[in-house]
């Protein structure tokens, strides 16, 4: 089985363990029990199989994952949910904010990054 640089074990289809939240019985954003969740990594494109592989993904419900209204849709959620994810990993790897950038190149903490 394949492992992270710090020695996590990744599942087959690349993940690592979500470093956001334990509770995986409900929506990260809307808090809905009951339901099928999406797993949802806030970063994309070129930092998306980094962020698999370093646990930094979500589960919220389908309606708030791809919905009119969701994460795929919606700047404001999407942006709360890099920084909720950003914030998180910081705090599990003990990463500075330097470490971040060096990392992911911008920050989603701040609004000039």
């Amino acid at each position: 089985m394949k492992e992270n640089e710090y020695g996590t074990q990744l599942d087959r289809n690349g993940y690592a363990p979500s470093v956001v939240e334990s509770d995986q019985t409900r929506c990260m954003l809307c808090g809905k029990r009951n339901c099928k969740l999406d797993r949802h990594e806030p970063f994309n494109g070129p930092l998306r199989e980094k962020s698999k592989r370093l646990g930094m993904w979500v589960l919220i419900c389908h309606e708030c994952h791809q919905g009119t209204d969701g994460a795929h849709s919606n700047g404001d959620k999407a942006r709360q949910l890099k920084r909720i994810t950003q914030k998180s990993a910081m705090e599990f790897y003990g990463w500075s904010m330097d470490d971040w950038h060096r990392e992911f190149g911008k920050s989603f903490l701040t609004q000039d990054g």
